[in-house]
């Protein structure tokens, strides 16, 4: 009998990364789950709908493609990296182990990102999408990566607010409060949104999966909308380190030639499963 009841606790509660233990049992999907794969730190980001686009009537000159119009969109539920994936887990992990061809330049990512713990900088959309396919995992549509960046909040400019300072996020290129790295900064240095995710202001602007277009949002299908068919550009959400503050808007749309790449290019993954 006391085995039994150890056994039924071990099962009943699984003790994650944070100070609440979270309930397993039929049914119930864990809130944070770890990805064998590469070892990395997923949230569940729960089934819901939000208004996607610029809500604040924001000047529309540094917003290319544009963030209107405002629509309804509805998302399923999916696993969102916590970090954006580091130097450790892109060159330890998936270039040694699968024999991946990197084409950029070590000196380079070792110069904006010192260290195992930093973004992994430097990265073509393709290299992203080869790290996610290796991973088990993709990139997040655009949708997916602003609805997880709001955080649960409605209406708001940035992943915690209308505001965003140093203390927030690394971002000016330039040393200030708690922002004191001129380049990146290791992942997780500053505050979670309210989904527990870190960094989707600044650090590094993230490739996402789809095309870009200016009049998707005109057309865009109202539930999980996959991007364009077709395109030159893919899209960048987030805003990065050497940014001024209004790339770093949830709603900021941003795009590049996806074999472009850039010292504050990097990305995060999603799944739409919790099977590793």
């Amino acid at each position: 009998m006391r085995k039994f009841s150890w056994m039924l606790l071990v099962l009943l509660v699984l003790v994650g990364c944070g100070d609440e233990p979270v309930l397993v049992e039929k049914g119930v999907k864990a809130k944070n789950i770890t990805w064998d794969k590469d070892e990395a730190e997923m949230v569940l980001i729960p089934a819901g709908s939000f208004q996607m686009g610029a809500a604040k009537n924001e000047p529309e000159e540094w917003m290319q493609p544009p963030a209107k119009p405002v629509h309804t969109v509805e998302l399923d539920a999916f696993y969102m990296d916590v970090h954006e994936v580091t130097v450790g887990q892109f060159r330890d992990m998936f270039v040694r182990q699968s024999g991946y061809k990197y084409s950029g330049n070590w000196d380079k990512v070792a110069k904006y990102s010192p260290g195992d713990e930093y973004p992994m900088v430097e990265v073509t959309w393709h290299e992203a999408t080869a790290y996610a396919k290796w991973a088990g995992k993709r990139l997040p549509t655009e949708a997916e990566w602003e609805y997880a960046a709001r955080g649960g909040l409605v209406g708001k400019r940035y992943p915690r607010g209308d505001e965003i300072t140093h203390d927030d996020a690394n971002w000016g290129n330039t040393v200030n409060g708690k922002d004191k790295w001129k380049y990146c900064s290791p992942v997780g240095s500053f505050e979670a949104n309210g989904y527990g995710l870190y960094d989707m202001a600044g650090n590094v602007i993230e490739w996402c999966q789809d095309w870009s277009a200016e009049d998707y949002y005109a057309s865009s299908p109202a539930t999980n909308p996959p991007g364009p068919d077709t395109g030159s550009y893919r899209v960048l959400r987030g805003g990065g380190w050497l940014d001024i503050a209004n790339p770093l808007r949830v709603a900021t749309r941003d795009n590049s030639p996806p074999n472009n790449r850039l010292h504050s290019f990097g990305f995060r993954c999603v799944s739409g499963s919790d099977n590793p």
